[in-house]
C-alpha cells in the first residue's frame, strides 16, 4: 500500500487524513525502520507493508473512539494501534502499555519526535498495571497480543462501567466459544462483531466491541502465570 492508496482506502472507511498527519506518519515510519536495524520492533520492514499492516490496520478502530476520553492499549509493541490512533485523536488521552523495556524506550523517543501531548508510555506488566487502575478507562484495545479470553481478563477490569473493550485480531472463530464464556465471568457482553479484509492483500481481520456492563470481581486480573495455567471458563453446576 503506497501513500496514495493509504489515503484512498482511509476515505473508504470514512477517515480523512491531513497533510500534518501524513508528515507525522512519515516520521513514524522512518524512525521505526531506522530503530528496527538495531532493536527488533517489527518483522515488517517494507514501507508499503508498514502503511498497510501497521498504519491502516490500526486505524480500523478509529471510528469507535469519537467520544472517548481515555484509552488503554495493552501490549502496544511499537505503538500499534495506540500511537497511530493518538495522531488522529489529539483530544483523547492514550496510555500505551508494554512489558518490553526496549519497545517502551522506542515509544518515548517517538513521542518526543512527534510532539504528542496526549500519550503516556508505561513500562509494566499488564496484570500489575490494571490492578492499580481498575475501572479507569473508557476504552481498552489490543491488537493481536494473546488469546481473546486472556486479553479479556486483562482488559475488562480496567474499564469503567459502560466502557468498551475493542480487540483487533485475524481469524477468531476457534477462540469465540471460550471467549464468550470468559466474558460472562468478567461481566462483559459482546455487542458487535465486525469482520473485514485488509485492502490489497485481502487478509482477514476481526474487530469486536464488548461492553463492560457491571463491576468485575476484584480478584481479576490474576497473575499472568495463573491466567495461562487456568484460563477462565464457566464452572459447570
Amino acid at each position: 500500500m503506497n501513500k496514495e492508496e493509504f489515503i484512498q482506502e482511509l476515505k473508504n472507511i470514512y477517515i480523512e487524513v491531513s497533510e500534518e498527519q501524513l508528515k507525522q506518519l512519515e516520521i513514524y515510519k522512518d524512525f521505526l525502520l531506522e530503530y528496527n536495524k538495531h532493536t527488533n520492533l517489527t518483522a515488517i520492514k517494507e514501507e508499503k507493508e508498514i502503511y498497510l499492516k501497521h498504519f491502516y490496520d490500526s486505524l480500523t478502530i478509529s471510528n469507535f473512539l469519537e467520544k472517548e476520553k481515555r484509552v488503554l492499549d495493552i501490549g502496544t509493541g511499537a505503538g500499534f494501534p495506540g500511537m497511530v490512533l493518538a495522531l488522529f485523536h489529539p483530544n483523547i488521552n492514550f496510555v500505551l502499555l508494554d512489558s518490553n523495556n526496549k519497545k517502551t524506550t522506542f515509544l518515548n523517543l517517538l513521542k518526543e519526535k512527534l510532539s504528542l501531548k496526549n500519550v503516556e508510555v508505561v513500562h509494566a506488566r499488564a496484570e500489575n498495571y490494571v490492578k492499580e487502575h481498575l475501572e479507569d478507562f473508557d476504552i481498552v484495545t489490543s491488537r493481536a497480543v494473546a488469546e481473546l479470553r486472556i486479553l479479556a481478563e486483562l482488559s475488562l477490569p480496567a474499564l469503567k462501567i459502560k466502557g468498551k473493550f475493542i480487540p483487533l485480531k485475524a481469524n477468531i472463530e476457534t477462540e469465540m466459544p471460550l471467549f464468550l464464556d470468559a466474558l460472562k465471568e468478567l461481566n462483559g457482553q459482546l455487542i458487535e462483531k465486525k469482520e473485514f479484509r485488509l485492502p490489497i492483500e485481502n487478509s482477514k481481520r476481526s474487530l469486536l466491541i464488548i461492553e463492560h456492563f457491571f463491576k468485575t470481581n476484584p480478584i481479576y486480573p490474576r497473575s499472568y502465570d495463573k491466567i495461562l495455567k487456568k484460563p477462565l471458563k464457566i464452572k459447570k453446576k
